[in-house]
């Protein structure tokens, strides 16, 4: 008896396990599918090898040997073929480069999609996040032979070069495949990155596949597999493939996604990127289930008023002292809830206690969001948004466009460094530098991603222990009111630097691109007070005193804020009278030319942050959350630190 065998299942012709009664198998089968029924359908596993799949997931069974075959094409260029026919010889999917593989049936009876056991096992060669790739290939023993072979890069000698190294990390974004866990914290649900053993990666792409693949991660054993089942029947000698862009109709966007395989010239689509329609907005709206609150009145407290804070910010409960403050035990008794997490009935709260005070507004999002923020800054600066923004596309809605951009950019000799980050992660989790296409078009899919021009001139501060380096500031910003617009910021700022210098090379080293030191605590954090850096920055750059340059960072916020709250909501900021909130904004200089060729210091917002980590303001300044909650709630910030913008 072979080790896919078992006994017959008369139910549903199916065997089922000997080495189990059938009431132990059918309970089995029952767990199984309850605890991993879900994932199987979405991936659009038929339910009629849910048992066979069970039996081989538990006996590690990889029986895709017995029937099929990995094949070797040898492509031989026929003198009487024609200019035509070689070009599209050569725009034929093959990863791999110069070698062509083929994965055939080889079973003498063919293969029959209603069979039960008609699914397999793949294996998984090299699983890894994209951040610790290069490491990974220098410390797995074999692995980057390995990976070298798989992908058919040649090398001299016994063992793989630096080289090698590099074109491995570049390549590889043909091979990849990915999924995400959806539990655990921001860090386990970082997109996972995988490359399928040599059998599995050598199945080629066809827009009519004869079979589909999906990652399967097993819990009992805390494996992942992928998937492989036919969508038809099929012969022996039939090859199988699947669809490498699987899931997308729309050919533009396909023949986006092909482009690792298959090269496309997008030059003569125009890369614009006006701003979405209102459709957008509010499809979005209700996509996070916010419920726009009623029109009610603003609140008028007596000046003596002592109000209650119902809070579970530890850093507001430790540090806001002021006496016209309390805290309340339960959000019943409070008049102001200063939550961590967002709010999402607003509708409710203004029909029941409108009097109540908030810690943020309805459709906040679209500044803390990456994707809407670029969206939304556009109303400032045209389809390719304001000088204040890097370059940024959504690459869910705007991949064509992006394709274009970047071939345009090559084309014409610009730089074409780029950053790719998820639209709703901090501390630089899952955001990669890159001037590759290939890795911008295959991070598309692992989750929502925008993707921004990465600042090729960043302005640099010299850190004597180290050199020139990255730095970025973060300016925390209140929100009193949409309408009339009153936005003020706090007058400390806070920096954050990169440990080693800058330079556009080894775009995978964390400390040379990356500023977000303070989450590693085997990283050096640099530490520069303002009024320390202030001083230093006009020594090194004399011609920019500090506080023309903070005019421009300040010019940058207001637009922002303006157009923010330029269009109603969902469009825009809800004008909620009893929402106040505290963004914090990061962002850096670059330099840049104006038209009359002066060099200026342009200031580069990256990111808006809802509820921000305010330790270093509480430990260097304890009146902080004292001025922040005098200048929302009270509307007293005269004797505050901090200066009104709008």
């Amino acid at each position: 008896m072979d080790a896919d065998a078992g006994s017959e299942n008369p139910e549903n012709g199916e065997r089922r396990d000997p080495n189990r009664t059938a009431e132990e198998d059918a309970r089995a089968r029952a767990e199984f599918a309850a605890l991993h029924g879900p994932a199987l359908r979405a991936s659009g596993v038929p339910e009629r090898y849910w048992g066979r799949l069970l039996h081989k997931l538990e006996h590690e069974v990889f029986d895709a040997g017995e029937m099929f075959g990995i094949m070797q094409v040898q492509e031989v260029e026929e003198e009487s073929e024609g200019e035509e026919a070689r070009e599209a010889r050569k725009r034929q999917p093959n990863p791999g480069g110069e070698l062509c593989y083929k994965v055939i049936v080889t079973s003498e009876n063919g293969l029959q999609a209603a069979d039960p056991s008609s699914i397999f096992l793949i294996d998984h060669a090299w699983t890894c996040r994209v951040e610790h790739a290069r490491q990974q290939l220098r410390q797995v023993p074999g692995l980057l032979l390995r990976m070298a072979n798989l992908m058919g890069i040649g090398f001299h000698g016994e063992l793989p070069s630096a080289e090698a190294e590099d074109l491995v990390l570049e390549e590889m974004w043909r091979f990849n495949q990915t999924y995400q866990l959806a539990h655990g914290t921001a860090e386990e649900k970082v997109p996972v990155w995988y490359i399928m053993d040599e059998f599995g990666s050598r199945i080629q792409h066809s827009d009519t596949p004869s079979f589909a693949t999906a990652p399967f991660f097993y819990v009992p054993q805390q494996v992942a597999y992928t998937l492989l089942w036919p969508l038809r029947d099929l012969d022996t000698g039939e090859e199988v493939t699947r669809d490498f862009a699987y899931g997308e109709a729309d050919p533009l966007i396909r023949k986006c996604m092909l482009l690792p395989w298959v090269p496309a010239d997008l030059l003569d689509l125009s890369s614009s990127t006006p701003e979405p329609p209102d459709e957008h907005y509010q499809a979005i709206l209700e996509e996070n289930k916010e419920k726009l609150p009623l029109a009610i009145s603003p609140v008028a407290y007596p000046c003596d008023h002592v109000f209650k804070v119902y809070t579970d910010i530890q850093q507001v409960l430790r540090h806001l002292t002021h006496p016209r403050f309390t805290f309340a035990q339960s959000e019943a008794d409070a008049d102001i809830l200063y939550n961590f997490s967002h709010f999402k009935d607003y509708r409710r709260l203004s029909q029941e206690r409108p009097n109540v005070l908030l810690n943020q507004f309805p459709c906040e999002n679209l500044l803390t969001v990456k994707d809407c923020l670029a969206s939304i800054a556009r109303r400032a600066g045209g389809p390719e948004g304001p000088a204040w923004l890097p370059r940024t596309f959504n690459l869910r809605t705007e991949l064509p466009q992006f394709v274009s951009c970047f071939q345009q950019r090559e084309r014409r000799g610009q730089d074409n460094h780029w950053i790719c980050k998820p639209w709703n992660l901090a501390r630089s989790l899952d955001t990669h530098v890159t001037r590759s296409l290939h890795s911008i078009v295959r991070h598309r899919e692992s989750s929502p991603k925008v993707v921004s021009k990465y600042i090729e001139s960043p302005v640099l501060f010299l850190r004597e222990d180290v050199g020139l380096v990255k730095f970025d500031i973060r300016y925390v910003v209140l929100l009193r009111s949409v309408k009339p617009l009153r936005l003020f910021v706090y007058d400390v700022f806070w920096l954050r630097f990169s440990n080693r210098p800058f330079a556009l090379d080894d775009l995978d080293d964390y400390e040379k691109h990356f500023t977000v030191m303070n989450y590693d605590p085997e990283v050096v954090l640099k530490q520069v007070h303002y009024d320390e850096f202030i001083p230093e920055f006009e020594k090194q750059y004399p011609e920019f005193p500090w506080k023309s340059v903070q005019a421009e960072i300040f010019q940058a916020f207001t637009e922002l804020f303006q157009v923010a709250c330029a269009k109603p909501p969902p469009l825009g900021l809800c004008d909620y009278p009893s929402s106040r909130a505290v963004y914090a904004v990061d962002l850096m200089l670059k330099w840049d030319d104006r038209p009359d060729g002066t060099r200026v210091m342009q200031p580069q917002i990256l990111e808006v942050n809802f509820n921000p980590d305010c330790e270093r303001a509480c430990r260097y300044h304890p009146g902080f959350f004292n001025d922040v909650f005098s200048t929302l709630y009270l509307d007293e910030p005269s004797h505050c630190h901090v200066t009104r913008l709008v």
